[in-house]
């Protein structure tokens, strides 16, 4: 008697396998994932209170506007560029870094732009620098 062999029925891909490694990949990234802690600060700046400081002759006085806009000792840049305050910085100050610099920025004036103005500062060596601030208004 001859017997027929029966073919065995290709039953699809066993997902198993790769559903293990989906999973060991997926707690791997949990693990090593660091998670941060948002959370909303009230910030309250300080107030200056102090001896006025006296008047250099030569002080070098960038004044920063709440648009963003940059002027040193009265002129008005042409743009709002690091290199362009550091080009008219190293002007004016004609190349001596011993010079005070005096930041003058609008309370509505941008973070960014007083760090942009201190950057510029410290990049060319200079090592004396101020912000101005005013007396808190009594109420």
């Amino acid at each position: 008697m001859k017997f027929r062999r029966q073919k065995k029925q290709d039953h699809g891909i066993n997902l198993t396998p790769l559903i293990d490694v989906v999973f060991l990949l997926l707690i791997f990234f949990m693990v090593t994932t660091t998670f941060t802690k948002q959370s909303k600060l009230i910030i309250k700046l300080p107030e200056a209170s102090g001896e006025v400081a006296e008047n250099s002759s030569q002080l070098l006085d960038l004044a920063v506007t709440a648009a963003g806009g940059y002027s040193l000792n009265g002129k008005n840049l042409i743009n709002r560029e690091i290199g362009t305050i550091m080009a008219a910085l190293r002007q004016e100050a004609e190349g001596d870094t011993t010079v005070p610099i005096r930041i003058t920025a609008d309370a509505n004036a941008s973070h960014q732009s007083v760090i942009t103005a201190m950057d510029a500062a410290s990049r060319l060596g200079f090592e004396q620098l101020n912000i101005a601030t005013q007396q808190p208004h009594e109420q």
